[in-house]
């Protein structure tokens, strides 16, 4: 009985993804669930055509699970951003380029219960590519960015990614100085919450593909 937390968070992670991925099939998005981050980076590199353009929304969730090093195995052109001694200049270009790169890798802020994409971006390349542009999109999110509603995932920006994220971006916020947000005193250059997108649905059989996986992933 006792000893068994991972246990039965794995089978509540499956249980609340049957949930979520009935729900992305009414809005026309492609849910799957993977009970690890392994088996979902051989999933989605499955996935992505021999010779695409494959290009990255910023993601955290991307690099620590082991996906970017795996796609840079694959038969592609890969914008890679990740990879040592890139520029800034060259990270821009690639950012760019990535808007209508055949295949896009991200992830998300929030998925709420009922199947909305809930994102925050500061330059808002990342929600750019998954609104419009590529031929498909795939994010790859942990089950510890699942929320109720959309103000729920409003409020796990604010307060849990966007700290995180400040923190990484040595960037002089509130949140990074005290751990809470407070929008009404943040503002441009230091403030990263700048373009909010909720998908609500997709309009395009297949283009929009959501890798739940069953570990905490990213902020």
């Amino acid at each position: 009985m006792y000893g068994d937390a991972k246990k039965y968070r794995d089978a509540i992670y499956a249980k609340q993804a049957e949930t979520v991925i009935a729900n992305f099939k009414k809005r026309g998005i492609e849910g799957h669930y993977f009970a690890d981050c392994a088996s979902a980076n051989e999933w989605i590199c499955g996935a992505i055509p021999k010779g695409s353009l494959v290009a990255y929304g910023g993601s955290v969730s991307v690099v620590d699970s082991g996906l970017a090093a795996e796609l840079r195995k694959l038969d592609i052109t890969l914008l890679d951003r990740y990879k040592d001694g890139v520029t800034k200049e060259e990270t821009n270009e690639m950012r760019k380029r990535g808007v209508s790169a055949d295949v896009f890798v991200a992830s998300c802020n929030a998925i709420t219960k009922d199947g909305k994409i809930v994102s925050q971006d500061g330059l808002g390349n990342r929600v750019g590519g998954m609104i419009f542009g590529p031929e498909k999109v795939i994010l790859m999110v942990g089950m510890n960015k699942l929320v109720n509603t959309v103000e729920e995932g409003m409020s796990r920006i604010k307060n849990v990614a966007a700290p995180m994220n400040c923190l990484r971006f040595d960037a002089d916020t509130a949140c990074a100085r005290t751990g809470f947000c407070d929008e009404a005193n943040c503002f441009p250059p230091e403030r990263i919450c700048g373009q909010l997108v909720v998908i609500e649905t997709s309009m395009v059989e297949g283009r929009l593909n959501v890798a739940l996986v069953g570990e905490d992933l990213g902020f």
